[in-house]
């Protein structure tokens, strides 16, 4: 997939069919979007093609309840490109930016410079100066442009309007499973292996001390988990907490436990999936009684993963 930082920047060759929009998450709604974008553009053999914006408008203009983003630039642009979306234009959010009108940037980026035949938003998504630019405004200009505009319908799950916003409350409560239903697949940080106390070595569990780079991480507690390593999703539980047997530590940590594997992975770059919440954490009367639990934990951790469907839905080794 082709990145480009300004539409400016982009290599047209061809003309385009796109979406624009924040997309933090990439949950089964923006899937739909995304979808949607791919076969309108095999169709007319133009460019799937993404505009998103960077940082997240809210950050620039409403700073004190800007969202924690459940992705890293890198990860959402990376899923751009598993989704098949051929080009994705990053545009710079500024406060300059923020006052441009919604019919000029149609005019002069969306049909001057991306050519674009067609273009679809999401439900509910609006743009430009004073979030102007929704879908009745892009219908009429679209018109006199001479593209196509429509709105992609909403995703539910259970009744519930999928968004960006229930999924970080889900994560905040714990709740993995309804989490991946909306999203399409289980939630996952990444983050580089530091160095820690390595007590979860002397008590016969060594764990990856994880510094994840995404913001939004799960409740406290012990989860199922699956871990990228040497690119082959392995069998892990994750603690996430302030270790209150030991030290209570002011900041929660993230530490995995991947089961039948060992291997020295200071340094490296790990993603953790989490699956399935196991328990809260808590504090335990003595290491004794603290290594019972984790063996009860990885015992039911591996049992998770013997269910078929689990297998092959997650290909862990």
């Amino acid at each position: 997939m082709r990145l480009f930082h300004g539409a400016d920047n982009a290599e047209i060759a061809r003309p385009t069919v796109l979406t624009l929009g924040v997309f933090d998450g990439l949950h089964l709604g923006h899937q739909l979007v995304m979808r949607t974008v791919v076969e309108r553009a095999r169709a007319l053999g133009a460019v799937p093609t993404v505009i998103t914006f960077d940082p997240h408008p809210r950050a620039v203009l409403h700073p004190e309840s800007a969202p924690p983003l459940l992705q890293t630039f890198d990860q959402k642009v990376e899923a751009f490109g598993l989704l098949g979306i051929e080009q994705a234009i990053v545009v710079r959010f500024t406060r300059q930016f923020a006052q441009v009108r919604a019919e000029e940037f149609l005019r002069d980026v969306v049909r001057e410079r991306l050519q674009a035949k067609e273009v679809y938003l999401g439900r509910g998504f609006a743009f430009g100066h004073e979030r102007e630019g929704n879908i009745e405004l892009l219908r009429r200009v679209s018109e006199r442009l001479g593209f196509f505009a429509d709105e992609v319908p909403e995703v539910r799950l259970r009744g519930q309007r999928i968004s960006s916003s229930r999924v970080r409350e889900l994560l905040s409560e714990g709740r993995v499973n309804l989490a991946r239903r909306m999203l399409g697949r289980p939630y996952g940080v990444e983050g580089r292996v530091v160095r820690g106390a390595e007590r979860g070595r002397t008590i016969g569990f060594p764990t990856a001390n994880l510094r994840p780079l995404n913001r939004v991480i799960p409740r406290r507690g012990v989860y199922v988990t699956a871990t990228l390593i040497g690119g082959e999703w392995r069998r892990s539980m994750t603690n996430i907490g302030v270790r209150p047997t030991f030290e209570n530590e002011a900041e929660p940590s993230v530490e995995t436990f991947v089961m039948d594997w060992s291997g020295d992975l200071y340094g490296d770059v790990i993603r953790v999936r989490f699956l399935r919440r196991l328990r809260d954490e808590r504090r335990f009367a003595s290491v004794d009684e603290l290594k019972r639990q984790i063996d009860r934990d990885v015992e039911r951790a591996a049992c998770y993963f013997e269910r078929e469907c689990v297998r092959r839905s997650l290909a862990v080794v």
